[in-house]
């Protein structure tokens, strides 16, 4: 009796063991079917912060529940752009199934991290030009996502600039060479400048001292308006530029409604948060198999021309009816 109770014994705890391990088991392979996706970005969450809120809508519209059926890990750089190759290595060491960039920086430092993982361009002015893809139609690579279309529109924010102030002869466009793109928008905006008889005067913003020095040479030459191009840093300092330009009394086109929700006159270009929203459905594509190669970037769909009256009285400038009527949106 007593072995037949021994073994009984035995038997009880190695059913227990079984099923302990197996629980184990499973949940472990529960706890692995929950993707990571990594988000890199240059700049602070602050300045990304409605772009960022746009993209987790879009992958909750898709059935995504964050820290439940998915887990984004985010590193932002803060400006730093050297720490962005060191982030996005940190992403990989995670064993994060898919990274979303926010902008060419970030972009290439994921692509120099990892020559196979997705990567998905929530946006980037030239994925071509700056040989992330090999085509829009067919990336042929381990990168797609949106593309931003930034610097064809530059030619049409100098139009709007010049339709609300018709006596511009001088402009001063804002931007840094060292950023994707802004090479391409200069040239735009100076074809442009040339059909309209407009002087261009270009002021290279390539840290915080030179947004002051920049505005201040603006309102010295006697500039009838300011042109800002796409630049990290004068995002990051959207409110700070609108003050400075509001002193100079100068009327200023951005490029981002961001920069006219913080006190700019006026934005004319794509819905960044529209971009980021739609960078979810490229996240939800790669995790259901699909390959980076075999998805065609995409272009805008949602363009945004957005006025601040408030901005425009404080300049002691009058907006055009005509061109106000064309607005999607006006602050007063």
């Amino acid at each position: 009796m007593g072995d037949n109770s021994t073994m009984k014994s035995l038997l009880v705890w190695l059913l227990i063991i079984v099923v302990l391990a197996t629980s184990t088991g499973v949940q472990a392979q529960d706890q692995k079917k929950i993707p990571r996706i990594g988000f890199l970005a240059a700049v602070t969450p602050a300045a990304l912060s409605d772009r960022i809120e746009a993209f987790r809508q879009g992958l909750r519209e898709l059935g995504y529940i964050e820290g439940k059926s998915i887990v984004i890990e985010s590193r932002y750089a803060e400006e730093q752009f050297a720490r962005l190759p060191a982030l996005a290595a940190e992403l990989i060491r995670l064993k994060v199934d898919v990274i979303v960039t926010a902008g060419s920086p970030a972009t290439r430092a994921a692509k120099g991290a990892a020559a196979a993982m997705p990567i998905i361009m929530a946006q980037d002015s030239d994925p071509v030009g700056n040989g992330f893809i090999a085509s829009l139609a067919r990336p042929g690579g381990n990168i797609t996502g949106l593309s931003t279309l930034s610097s064809e529109l530059s030619g049409k924010r100098l139009e709007l600039l010049k339709e609300v102030v018709p006596k511009l002869a001088r402009v001063v466009v804002l931007g840094n060479l060292t950023v994707p793109g802004n090479a391409q928008a200069l040239k735009e905006t100076e074809l442009a400048a040339g059909a309209y008889g407009v002087q261009v005067q270009y002021e290279d913003v390539t840290d915080t001292k030179g947004i002051a020095t920049a505005i201040s040479a603006s309102s010295k030459g006697r500039a009838d308006g300011i042109l800002a191009l796409n630049n990290p840093i004068l995002s990051a300092r959207r409110t700070r530029i609108a003050e400075f330009v509001a002193k100079s009394r100068i009327p200023a086109m951005y490029e981002r409604l961001e920069y006219v929700e913080a006190g700019g006159l006026m934005s004319y270009g794509v819905s960044s948060p529209d971009l980021y929203r739609r960078a979810a459905t490229y996240v939800d594509k790669i995790l259901k198999g699909r390959k980076p190669a075999d998805l065609p970037v995409e272009q805008p769909k949602k363009f945004e021309f957005i006025v601040n009256l408030k901005a425009a009285k404080q300049i002691g400038l009058t907006v055009p009816p005509n061109v106000l009527v064309r607005a999607e949106r006006v602050i007063r």
